[in-house]
C-alpha cells in the first residue's frame, strides 16, 4: 500500500508550476524553505503543525466536507494538499481533524439558516447614506494628502505617527482605526497600494477623486466585495448573509478581529445594516450583480457647482461641492472647514502651490469665473496676479554640458539667499557662472526649493516650464510577484531532487533518511544469480551509487550497490 507521504509527493510532482505554486502559497509555505525534493515537501505539508495551520484557515463549509463520513471529491481540499483526488483525507489530516473535532465540536456543523433579509427603514437608509458620504470625503482627504506627499509606512506596515498626526490635524481622520479602515477599503478598490515604505495613490485613485460621490461608492463597494474571503462569498459571486459571518471561520484565532473590520468598513460605507435589515442598494451586491448606487444616490445631499467668492480671500460653498470642482479648488486654496457647507481660503502659498502643479494666472481666473456666483473680488484678482508675477523667479533644470542640476534666479539677492539657506545644505549647492549647481537629481532639487517656499519652476530639456508631480513611485505600481515567481527557486530545487516515478525515487529517499538518522534498515538485494537476500544494516553512508552500513548479525561493514537494492524498510 502506498503511504500518504509518497502519494502526496507523487501528486505534487505531477502538478504544473502554476498549480504547484498555488498550493504552496495557499499553505503559506516560505519561499526559502530548505526542502530538497518532493518527499521533503510532502513530509512538511503533512506535519501535524502545518496541517493545523491549514485547517484553521478553512471556512466552515470546507471543514464540514472534511468531517463527512464518506469521501467526496473536493477541489479546495485537494489543492491545499489535505486530501487525495477522491476526497479521502490523508492520515495526518484525519488525525488532526479528529482532535480538533473533539476540542471544537461546534466548528464542524453546518451553519443555521439566517433570517430572511428585510428592507431597512428610511431613517436607517438616510443615516447609512450620510455615513457613506462622510467616509467618502475622509478617504478623498487621505488620498489627496497621499497624492502630494505619499504616506510613509513603518516596518510593521502601519502609517507612521507623523503622517497620522498630519491627517488628524487636517480633519481627515478621527482615530487610528479610521485611517487603517480607509486604506483597507482603498487598497481593495485599487485606489492606493503599499509599495515598499509608502502608500502610493494609483491612477485609478486619481480618477476616483474626481468622480461623483455615487460613483465613488460603487467603486468601493465592488472592491469590498471582491476582497472578502471565500467563506463569505457565494458560488454566484455574491456575498453570504452577514448574519453568518461571525462563525464563517470557526478555527481561525484571528477571525474575530478580521470580521470585526469587515463589519466596521461595511457600516462606514453604507454596505451593512443591522441584522436582518438590508439596504435596497446592497441587494445586487449580495446577489453577485454589479453595484447599483442609484438607491444610495437618492439619499445623498445634492452636489453643487457654484461658490461665493468673498473679498476676505475666502470661498464659501453652500453645500457639498462636486468632487471634481472641490479637487481643483483645493489645488489653489486651503480648505478651512469640512462639512456639507465648506470654506476655502486663498493665500499666496496656496496659489503658488497650484502654479507649481501646473496652474497659471489665466487658468485660475478662468476656473474661478465659472465657479463663482459673485465674480472674482478685486483683492483675490490682485493676489493671483502678484503671485503669478513672483512665481518662476527660480528656475531648475539640467545643465546639458555637465549633466548636473542647475538653479538660476533673475534676482541675484534671491540666488544668494538660496545659496546660504541651511534647509538646502543637503543639496550641496555650488556657485557656477551666475547660477548654482547640484549633483542631486532635478526633481529632488525642485521639491526642496518648493518645500522651502521659493517661487520655483522646473524646466525640461528644451528650457520650457514642465509640470512635476511629487511621487515616490509610479502612478501604476509594479504588479506583485505571482506565486510562480515567488516559488521559482524552490520549485526548481524540488524538481531537481529525487524523482517520484516508480520505486527509484522512493528508495533513494528511504536510504537517505536512514543514513541521516543512522538507523537500522532491512534492505533486500538482488544477487548476481537472480536470487534475493535480506540484510539488516545500520546505514552509515551513501555515495558513488553504493550504500554503506554495518551488518550487526555478521559484525562486518558491508557496501551494497544501490542498483541492486530492491527495497528498504525500517528494521
Amino acid at each position: 500500500m502506498v503511504s500518504d507521504e509518497r502519494a502526496l509527493a507523487t501528486w505534487l510532482a505531477g502538478r504544473d508550476d502554476g498549480d504547484l505554486a498555488a498550493t504552496l502559497a495557499a499553505r503559506g509555505v516560505s519561499a526559502t524553505a530548505t526542502w530538497n525534493d518532493f518527499f521533503d515537501a510532502a513530509e512538511a505539508l503533512l506535519d501535524p503543525a502545518s496541517v493545523d495551520r491549514a485547517l484553521a484557515r478553512l471556512p466552515r463549509a470546507a471543514l464540514a466536507a472534511l468531517s463527512a463520513g464518506e469521501p467526496a471529491p473536493n477541489p479546495v481540499l485537494t489543492r491545499l494538499a489535505l486530501a487525495a483526488d477522491d476526497g479521502r483525507p490523508y492520515a495526518p489530516t484525519a488525525e488532526r481533524l479528529a482532535a480538533l473535532t473533539a476540542a471544537h465540536p461546534d466548528a464542524f456543523g453546518t451553519i443555521a439558516l439566517a433570517p430572511s433579509r428585510v428592507p431597512a427603514d428610511d431613517r436607517a437608509a438616510a443615516a447609512a447614506a450620510e455615513r457613506a458620504f462622510t467616509t467618502a470625503g475622509s478617504l478623498a482627504d487621505v488620498l489627496l494628502a497621499g497624492l502630494h506627499v505619499p504616506l510613509a509606512r513603518t516596518g510593521a506596515g502601519s502609517v507612521t505617527a507623523a503622517d497620522r498626526k498630519r491627517l488628524t490635524e487636517a480633519g481627515a481622520i478621527r482615530d487610528d482605526d479610521d485611517l487603517e479602515d480607509l486604506l483597507a477599503a482603498a487598497s481593495a478598490a485599487g485606489l492606493a497600494v503599499p509599495v515598499e515604505r509608502h502608500w502610493l495613490v494609483t491612477d485609478a485613485g486619481e480618477r476616483w477623486l474626481a468622480s461623483p460621490t455615487a460613483e465613488r461608492w460603487a467603486g468601493i463597494a465592488e472592491g469590498f466585495r471582491s476582497s472578502l474571503p471565500v467563506g463569505l462569498r457565494t458560488p454566484a459571486g455574491g456575498v453570504s448573509d452577514p448574519a453568518t459571518w461571525t462563525t464563517a471561520y470557526p478555527l481561525d484565532p484571528d477571525w474575530p478581529d478580521r470580521v470585526a473590520r469587515y463589519r466596521r468598513i461595511g457600516r462606514q460605507w453604507g454596505l451593512l445594516a443591522d441584522d436582518p435589515a438590508e439596504f435596497a442598494w446592497t441587494t445586487t451586491l449580495r446577489e453577485g450583480a454589479p453595484a447599483d448606487p442609484s438607491g444610495l444616490a437618492a439619499h445623498l445631499p445634492a452636489e453643487i457647482d457654484r461658490v461665493y467668492l468673498q473679498a476676505d480671500l475666502t470661498a464659501i460653498a453652500p453645500g457639498p461641492l462636486a468632487p471634481a470642482l472641490d479637487l481643483r479648488l483645493r489645488g489653489v486654496a486651503v480648505r478651512e472647514s469640512r462639512a456639507q457647507a465648506s470654506t476655502y481660503r486663498f493665500t499666496a502659498q496656496s496659489l503658488g502651490a497650484g502654479m507649481t502643479e501646473g496652474e497659471t494666472a489665466d487658468s485660475i481666473s478662468a476656473f474661478l469665473s465659472t465657479l463663482s456666483l459673485t465674480g472674482i473680488p478685486q483683492p483675490l484678482a490682485y493676489l493671483i496676479e502678484s503671485t503669478a508675477a513672483r512665481h518662476g523667479l527660480v528656475r531648475v533644470g539640467l545643465d546639458a554640458a555637465t549633466g548636473r542640476t542647475r538653479i538660476e534666479a533673475a534676482d541675484a539677492s534671491l540666488r544668494d539667499t538660496i545659496a546660504v539657506d541651511q534647509a538646502l545644505r543637503p543639496l550641496g549647492l555650488l556657485p557656477d557662472a551666475g547660477g548654482l549647481v547640484s549633483r542631486a537629481p532635478r526633481d529632488a532639487v525642485y521639491w526642496s526649493l518648493a518645500d522651502a517656499r521659493y517661487p520655483v519652476v522646473a524646466l525640461d530639456d528644451d528650457g520650457a516650464p514642465e509640470l512635476v508631480r511629487r511621487r515616490t513611485g509610479t502612478a501604476v505600481p509594479p504588479a506583485p510577484p505571482t506565486p510562480s515567481q515567488t516559488y521559482a527557486r524552490l520549485m526548481g530545487t524540488l524538481r531537481g531532487g529525487h524523482g517520484t516515478e516508480g520505486e527509484e525515487g522512493w528508495l533513494g529517499r528511504e536510504l537517505e533518511q536512514a543514513v541521516r538518522a543512522r538507523s537500522e534498515i532491512v534492505v533486500v538485494v538482488r544477487m548476481p544469480d537472480g536470487s534475493e537476500r535480506a540484510f539488516t544494516l545500520e546505514a552509515s553512508g551513501l555515495g558513488g551509487g553504493r550504500l554503506r552500513g554495518r551488518d550487526r548479525a555478521a559484525d562486518i561493514e558491508r557496501t551494497l550497490p544501490v542498483s541492486s537494492i530492491i527495497s528498504a524498510r525500517p528494521a
